[in-house]
């Protein structure tokens, strides 16, 4: 198997694909408010400024963690839609790394409905979902802008520069952002700092939370090695240094919650880290220049991929071997934005090429394009099934 268009989508979709060009040639009816200025009715205006915070516009919890050996990935599965996000329309969020903005497209077509301004621009911008579901947080060089997922209205920039990662502890009591060299623990709504903790590596954006949510395992590129966070106690519980030369990337949790897949981009595959005691038990050769992890709607399936050659490779969680490899249609594709709501598609990035696309998660074909131009990184695809999510891109539970 190798997301998108699903399949309830496939033939509105053929006949409907727009390729949009430029964007300026595209329209865009969302609102496009100031910097600092959202519409009156954003549940999140004016939190980040001297005001008083409105306890009724905090997350408030709805689900409670996935059970350790459960299957962590449950509610994610086509049709478990959470009732915050079951009526949303479905969106791809795409900053460009070109232009300072997250374009906002409309799917299925790919039609251009808003822009976002990233503060700061950046061209590691990213888009997170809130753990609640409600909003989504643009994250830039110079903070994080709070959107509204459902109406596009825009609260104010939290002053939070160099924030790398940004993921959400259990039922969202707070949000962990990542630096180069800290890790913060934060309100979630006003993003004030709580406590902080250094780090002993120059942290990545790429993490992941074990099954009971109460250890955050984030990659370090230098030197290459993974970091440990009780999440609770607000301390490293320990670290694991991996071979001379690696350079993780993505870290992704098993569906069991037993292991932390770990993408060497270095190496060419993924590492497999016992999730219980932080130590390496094998190694999967998938391709070079390995990144980007995504679970697959039936969390049977690891997507893996491979920025050196230009693959997907889809790796089977249970048997920990490599099931299928497909070459992508567009060389330099360099990141995986989610699966359809069905799991028939995947969402990725070509920079080079400023365009998104999405591929066949049964046979690595194409089933959508958008030619955006400029420097497309890191989309979303928004909403998705789940209870809440842990950050990140696509870190749904």
């Amino acid at each position: 198997m190798l997301g998108g268009y699903g399949r309830d989508h496939r033939r509105r979709a053929a006949a409907t694909a727009v390729l949009c060009g430029l964007l300026s040639a595209c329209e865009s009816p969302v609102p496009f408010y100031p910097p600092g200025q959202g519409a009156p009715d954003d549940p999140v205006i004016g939190l980040g400024g001297p005001a008083p915070v409105a306890v009724a516009s905090r997350p408030r919890a709805t689900a409670g963690p996935a059970a350790t050996g459960a299957d962590v990935y449950a509610a994610t599965r086509p049709g478990r839609w959470s009732p915050v996000t079951r009526a949303l329309p479905p969106r791809l969020y795409v900053p460009n790394a070109a232009t300072g903005a997250v374009d906002v497209l409309a799917l299925p077509g790919g039609r251009l409905v808003g822009r976002i301004p990233v503060p700061g621009g950046g061209r590691d911008a990213r888009v997170v979902p809130s753990w609640n579901l409600k909003w989504l947080w643009v994250v830039g060089r110079d903070g994080l802008l709070p959107v509204s997922a459902r109406s596009g209205r825009r609260g104010r920039v939290r002053p939070v520069p160099g924030v790398r990662g940004l993921y959400f502890t259990s039922r969202g009591r707070e949000a962990v952002t990542i630096s180069a060299r800290r890790v913060v623990f934060r309100d979630p709504v006003t993003m004030r700092a709580r406590a902080a903790l250094r780090l002993p590596c120059v942290g990545t954006p790429h993490a992941d939370l074990s099954a009971d949510e109460g250890t955050l395992v984030l990659a370090c590129v230098r030197p290459g090695m993974l970091v440990g966070v009780d999440v609770a106690r607000r301390v490293t519980t320990g670290t694991l240094a991996l071979p001379i030369g690696a350079h993780p990337q993505g870290v992704r949790l098993s569906p069991d919650g037993s292991l932390f897949y770990v993408a060497d981009a270095v190496r060419g595959g993924v590492w497999l880290v016992d999730a219980a005691r932080l130590q390496a038990t094998g190694f999967i050769v998938t391709a070079p220049g390995a990144s980007g992890l995504l679970p697959g709607r039936d969390a049977r399936t690891l997507y893996v991929l491979g920025r050196g050659d230009g693959s997907l490779t889809a790796v089977d969680f249970a048997a920990r071997r490599v099931t299928g490899r497909r070459r992508l249609p567009l060389a330099g594709t360099a990141a995986l934005g989610g699966a359809a709501a069905d799991g028939a598609a995947l969402w990725l990035t070509a920079p080079a090429a400023g365009t998104v696309y999405s591929v066949s998660a049964d046979d690595g074909g194409v089933t959508g394009m958008v030619r955006l131009g400029g420097r497309p990184v890191n989309p979303l695809l928004y909403p998705q099934p789940a209870r809440y999510s842990l950050g990140g891109t696509a870190h749904f539970r």
